[in-house]
């Protein structure tokens, strides 16, 4: 089962993909990303409702994507890595 993550960058962008690799310094491989592009007309959106395809809670215009495909990340750019599902809280197998 492909798992996919989303990765945000330096200057705010943002793409989810499905991690195919990584290496020592955090360079990541990810096969189908896309690439959400962040709403410059945050304050408009939420006051006005001019833009409906905007992600209140994040702030991503949703219509405006890209399909990058495979994509190799540069680690020293990247500043956040999370599920692209959200979590799930497991079990303690260390607690007694």
């Amino acid at each position: 089962m492909e798992k996919k993550i989303r990765v945000r960058f330096n200057g705010g962008r943002e793409v989810v993909g499905t991690l195919m690799g990584y290496d020592p310094l955090l360079n990541l491989v990810l096969d189908n990303t896309t690439e959400y592009q962040k709403g410059l007309c945050y304050l408009y959106v939420k006051v006005a409702n001019l833009l409906p395809s905007v992600d209140l809670e994040t702030g991503y215009i949703t219509e405006n994507k890209r399909e990058l495909g495979l994509s190799v990340l540069r680690g020293t750019a990247i500043i956040l890595i999370s599920p692209f599902d959200g979590m799930e809280e497991i079990e303690n197998p260390f607690a007694h």
